[in-house]
């Protein structure tokens, strides 16, 4: 990688007092931001570094998927419940997937959320050697997840030897930019001795641990059922709030007790707006946690339950249900959503000392957004009509970013791939799809028609 400095009319950097540059410029040296400031200032200071001018832009973080999954199952999995759609489609996927399907599916996922301004994405998926050699090619930042079944009756998930294995080989690895988590797709899918494993695993390499928690009602009463307690009052009790960090998905149906009682240890959230309403799951009691401290980012979910990774439209959609479920147009503000996307959802990864904000000695994790576009017009970088948050957050899409920058390499250049062939991506899934669902077919004709679930 070699030192540049990028140019553009405004800098968003979302640091801590929100901070808005104009005609200002990045260093960048190497993977790192060496200086911010005004353009002549910078330049002056190194005459021999050169400028890329982005012109009417907004530089800004990259964003940040706080939880996702690849896959290519767009457009076959609809209009079902969370709980049918796993049985019927989601779970059977599962069961005939190939490694080799895996990593084509992280390809797609990876080139479209680079394409689209997200620069770190928390990818919950399996044979995932093949999830970082995708990132490893195409530069984006992955927390690599591996999508853990270990109990008799979800046996056809990736095991917790394959987490293992996974971390002992690329945990650090493509140059800092792929993280490697323990991972459980639900509680329920692990059994009692599986379930202290992965405890014991995530302090034994100091990694978070990610998984599924109160995405739907009915997971409410079975907790109670089997427990006697509040799923996050489980979670505390059998130890999981003693590693580095504990992330959950969803979090819909937290009480106001767990709200509180999370705050008070290493706990953060991912809220996953638009699959919980594709999914008529509910609406996250996101002010709640936000108010109580709790770090908060925002997830896509995967291509099949949302069905894009375009983190803009997750940003204006998290913005819109929080105001629909407080009847409040002030609620989930521009700023607030804007940070839960760059520096908040830093922390819910835990990345924030390294990404998440324009700042000098963080990673070099920036894109930059059009502010030729449509959607970003009228275009008020200061004064009295500043728009820029709110333009970010209710208008952008991710067609509007021109360029993405990871750890100092930029990945998207006008609109392209600067790594990897957009053209064999997509050949690659449309050759395997159809076998893959072919395969899958024959597996729900033998076996009627769907997966058992703890639910039934």
């Amino acid at each position: 990688m070699s030192d540049l400095i990028l140019t553009a009319d405004a800098i968003v950097t979302m640091n801590t007092t929100r901070e808005t540059l104009t005609d200002a410029a990045i260093f960048v040296k190497g993977d790192e931001i060496a200086a911010i400031g005004p353009q002549a200032e910078v330049i002056a200071a190194n005459p021999n570094v050169p400028v890329k001018n982005l012109g009417k832009a907004v530089l800004m973080p990259g964003l940040i998927n706080a939880h996702a999954h690849s896959g290519f199952l767009r457009g076959t999995a609809e209009h079902l419940p969370v709980w049918d759609w796993l049985a019927q489609h989601i779970n059977p996927m599962h069961r005939v997937l190939l490694p080799e399907e895996a990593e084509a599916a992280s390809y797609l996922a990876y080139a479209e959320s680079l394409l689209g301004g997200t620069t770190t994405i928390v990818d919950m998926w399996r044979y995932m050697d093949g999830s970082a050699r995708a990132c490893e090619v195409l530069g984006n930042r992955l927390i690599a997840v591996p999508y853990v079944g270990e109990h008799p009756d979800y046996n056809y998930f990736d095991t917790l030897d394959m987490n293992e294995g996974l971390i002992d080989r690329w945990n650090g690895k493509a140059q800092g930019r792929v993280n490697v988590w323990v991972g459980l797709e639900h509680l329920f899918y692990a059994d009692e001795p599986a379930q202290q494993r992965a405890i014991d695993m995530s302090k034994k390499y100091n990694v978070p641990f990610h998984t599924h928690c109160s995405e739907a009602e009915i997971e409410l009463a079975e907790y109670q059922s089997r427990y006697g307690k509040k799923p996050m009052e489980v979670f505390r009790d059998l130890g999981f709030f003693e590693t580095p960090l504990a992330m959950f998905a969803h979090a819909v149906w937290f009480s106001q007790d767990e709200i509180e009682m999370v705050a008070d240890y290493n706990v953060s959230v991912a809220h996953n707006p638009i699959s919980n309403m594709k999914l008529a799951s509910g609406i996250a009691p996101i002010k709640e946690m936000l108010a109580a401290g709790v770090p908060v980012g925002i997830g896509t979910d995967g291509e099949k339950e949302n069905n894009n990774f375009d983190m803009f439209e997750e940003m204006k959609t998290a913005s819109l249900k929080g105001k629909l479920r407080e009847l409040d147009a002030a609620a989930m503000d521009s700023w607030s959503v804007l940070e839960m996307a760059t520096c908040l959802g830093a922390k819910a990864v835990g990345l924030d000392t390294i990404t998440g904000s324009l700042e000098v000695g963080k990673k070099a994790d920036i894109i930059a957004v059009d502010g030729q576009s449509l959607r970003m017009t009228p275009f008020f970088p200061d004064g009295r009509w500043f728009n820029l948050q709110h333009n970010l957050v209710h208008a952008a899409k991710g067609g509007d970013v021109k360029m993405t920058m990871v750890n100092g390499e930029i990945c998207v250049d006008e609109g392209r791939l600067v790594s990897g062939d957009m053209t064999e991506i997509i050949d690659r899934v449309s050759r395997l799809a159809p076998g893959h669902f072919q395969r899958r077919q024959t597996w729900l004709d033998a076996n009627g028609g769907g997966t058992t679930q703890w639910t039934d």
